[in-house]
């Protein structure tokens, strides 16, 4: 094995309906290329509420973190959590959350690609931004395109719009990326600035 073979990932990502709605998915993908990762799936899908909650099975931890999350945004901003939810814990507020988030993923078209490059999990988390778009850094995607805030999203009841969804690691990545696509809708080519940037 070769030291290019090993730094070689793939990361899930998910253009939401917010992104497709509002006409940004070629700038995205533009970015996404610019910066040297390669598109080896890609596919238009409307899903259903069914297919976005087995997308958000996450474990415990992970919703208890999305609570959490908003935890703090309600701390920060000095509102009552509980007035405006009914509850102060972390799993029942992801819990929540949680649905919000399929009825946001399953709301509209979604684009499910599959990228591939350099340490291609860090470098796509790291182009779109955090979670939290209002947190985000400028030069983000997430960062430059939208300032939605979970405290907000969290008073309207629904998901906090930040466009993208990434895989998180290299085992979320496999997990995510057998969910959306087959092994056959998986392409491998060599772009011709390879050789240049690597």
């Amino acid at each position: 094995m070769d030291a290019k073979s090993i730094k070689q990932e793939r990361s899930l990502v998910l253009l939401k309906p917010d992104a497709v709605a509002r006409g940004l998915v070629g700038e995205i993908i533009g970015r996404f290329e610019r910066a040297g990762l390669k598109i080896v799936a890609m596919k238009v899908i409307h899903p259903t509420p069914e297919k976005a909650a087995g997308h958000y099975s996450g474990p415990d931890e992970w919703i208890r973190g999305m609570g959490k999350k908003t935890l703090d945004s309600f701390e920060q901003f000095g509102m009552d959590v509980n007035e405006v939810l009914g509850t102060e814990n972390p799993f029942e507020i992801g819990s929540m959350v949680l649905d919000w988030l399929v009825d946001y993923v399953s709301s509209g078209p979604v684009v499910a690609m599959v990228l591939e490059g350099v340490h291609a999990i860090t470098a796509v988390r790291r182009m779109i931004g955090f979670t939290i778009p209002s947190r985000a850094e400028p030069g983000t995607i997430r960062g430059d395109y939208t300032i939605d805030s979970n405290t907000i999203s969290s008073l309207e009841k629904r998901s906090t719009k930040n466009l993208v969804h990434a895989s998180g690691n290299v085992e979320e990545a496999a997990q995510e990326i057998a969910y959306w696509f087959s092994p056959d809708e998986i392409v491998s080519y060599k772009r011709t600035d390879e050789d240049v940037m690597f």
